[in-house]
């Protein structure tokens, strides 16, 4: 409940009595009496108070009543104070008329009624009250207009500024969305030139093998220093360009052979620091963690560095305002035995779990337009499953981005019994019978005739169905060389079928490109076409043995 201002009135007469007499009959309107007993003092009280009505004796000595109203009015803050005026001798018409013009608003007549002399104190107190009330109002009313009409101008500028905001937008959407059309189109041309690029490059690589074999084979048949060898052997030479050729033609589809070496972790990590810290910045705070003994693993050093290149570039992207990269090594078992784990952590903004889900796509990106190319993880994965490992992603928003690289920790004397003497061709005392399956006949003769000059028995089919058909009869294999790319199936298909049902015969994968994707060839040894005949002659020793009986085949499962 609102508490009840009291109102000041002042009460003007020369004689106590009166004044006292005043002051009784309107102390029930509680009210704050203000009494001087002279025009002076009235004069003086009304600089101290605000004053909302003054009750004035007409007859008072120095100065009478309408003489004291007339100096009230001339001062521009008691304008509109009500004035009442209370006489004991008759008025006449016009004094009336004077007192009006002096600023009088009633008369009160001696001897005073009281309830007339409340009544009339009463009304103006309340239109005092109202008057003052009325002003408030207007005044809170101007100040919300006021506020109200600075807020539609902030809204209307804003308004304004979106407007403008907006339209830059739809003209950046626009540029952006056609510069996205133009990329589209030109990686619709890349990708379609890589697939013809990578087809070309594996049907050259199977005439490469034709060439090469058989001039190899010739060439082994000529005396050394012979014209026919010296002709010979720039045939061959041009044969070996075709091939780099084909090489640098893989590499722009994106199917290059990986050159593994054994590596050391902390070693290469070690001498990558320094790069490191210059492409981070000085906001990246660059932090290791290498467990004691982890050997080597194998894998191709110039790739591997890439990917540690990339994945820190990644972090660093997530760190804009800085933050902690750490590069850690420690060994784990998988059941495929002990591996070396590789771990890149950033403290950067991390991902959720539908981009999480997401990372690896190939051309999956969350950078801005020309930021990114959305291959750089799935290229990490790719080295890591080519290499015989994995990759393992883990992400919280809020918490940075983890990746785990496995590769298998390389054992002592492993690289060595892969690697091929580079001319001497192995002596072996043991002749095996090898099945060939291809569907070109051109590239099926020329690896015969070098399984021939090895010593070897030859058996050749054109299809993978042919080859488990002479396997199913019971002719006894020793090894079988198969072509990935053949009609209607391939030979990843022949590799998976006879892990089923002859496990222990083994296979060998040859293919004119250096990728096989979607295909899971893990442990089985590969020829990149075209291959010399120390290579393949190197492979066999490695891979021929005893096998136990094998299972029995009741199907081709595709």
């Amino acid at each position: 409940m609102t508490t009840r201002e009291k109102l000041n009135i002042l009460l003007v007469d020369d004689q106590p009595g009166k004044l006292l007499s005043y002051e009784t009959i309107l102390a029930e309107l509680d009210e704050n009496l203000i009494k001087a007993d002279s025009a002076r003092a009235a004069l003086e009280l009304l600089l101290k108070h605000d004053v909302a009505l003054i009750l004035i004796d007409v007859c008072m000595p120095e100065l009478d009543g309408f003489e004291l109203a007339a100096m009230i009015r001339q001062h521009p803050r008691y304008q509109t104070i009500a004035i009442i005026f209370v006489s004991a001798v008759q008025v006449t018409d016009h004094d009336l008329v004077r007192g009006y013009e002096q600023g009088a608003v009633d008369y009160v007549p001696v001897p005073v009624a009281p309830n007339l002399l409340r009544a009339k104190v009463r009304v103006f107190t309340e239109l005092y009250r109202k008057t003052k009330q009325l002003e408030r109002f207007n005044a809170e009313l101007e100040r919300r207009v006021a506020e109200r009409t600075a807020e539609l101008a902030e809204a209307n500028e804003a308004l304004a500024t979106t407007n403008r905001e907006l339209e830059q937008r739809v003209a950046d959407r626009t540029r952006e969305h056609e510069e996205a059309l133009a990329t589209m189109h030109q990686m619709q041309k890349l990708d379609s030139l890589g697939q013809l690029t990578g087809g070309v490059a594996h049907d050259f690589n199977n005439l490469l093998m034709a060439i090469l074999g058989h001039l190899e084979l010739v060439q082994r048949s000529l005396p050394t220093g012979s014209k026919a060898r010296r002709l010979l052997d720039g045939a061959v030479q041009g044969a070996e360009r075709g091939a780099l050729l084909t090489k640098r033609m893989l590499a722009f589809a994106r199917r290059q052979e990986l050159a593994p070496e054994r590596v050391d972790v902390v070693e290469l990590v070690g001498n990558m620091t320094e790069m490191l810290c210059r492409s981070l910045g000085p906001l990246v705070e660059i932090r290791t963690d290498f467990a004691p003994d982890l050997g080597v693993i194998l894998v191709d050093p110039n790739q591997l560095e890439l990917a540690l290149l990339n994945l820190a570039l990644n972090a660093r992207d997530a760190m804009p305002d800085g933050g902690s990269l750490t590069i850690a090594a420690a060994l784990e078992t998988l059941p495929t035995g002990p591996h070396v784990r590789i771990t890149v952590a950033d403290s950067g903004h991390g991902m959720d779990a539908a981009t999480l889900k997401r990372a690896s796509e190939p051309f999956f990106t969350t950078k801005g337009l020309g930021q990114g190319t959305g291959l750089g993880l799935s290229m990490v994965e790719g080295l890591a499953l080519q290499s015989g490992g994995v990759m393992r992603l883990s992400s919280r928003l809020g918490e940075g981005t983890k990746v785990e690289l496995l590769f298998p920790r390389f054992e002592a004397g492993a690289l060595e019994a892969q690697k091929p003497p580079d001319t001497e061709i192995p002596a072996g005392d043991q002749s095996y019978t090898i099945l060939i399956v291809d569907d070109d006949p051109l590239v099926s003769a020329s690896t015969a005739a070098m399984l021939d000059e090895l010593g070897h028995r030859v058996i050749e089919t054109g299809s993978v169905a042919e080859a488990l058909e002479t396997l199913r009869s019971g002719a006894r294999v020793d090894c079988v060389i198969t072509d990935q790319a053949m009609p209607g199936t391939t030979g990843v298909v022949l590799v998976n079928t006879m892990r089923e049902f002859w496990p222990d015969t083994p296979v060998i994968l040859a293919t004119g490109y250096a990728d096989l994707p979607d295909a899971d060839i893990a442990g089985v040894p590969r020829l990149s076409k075209p291959y010399r005949l120390n290579t393949l002659s190197s492979l066999l020793s490695q891979v021929c043995g005893g096998r136990p009986a094998p299972r029995q085949f009741d199907g081709l499962r595709v």
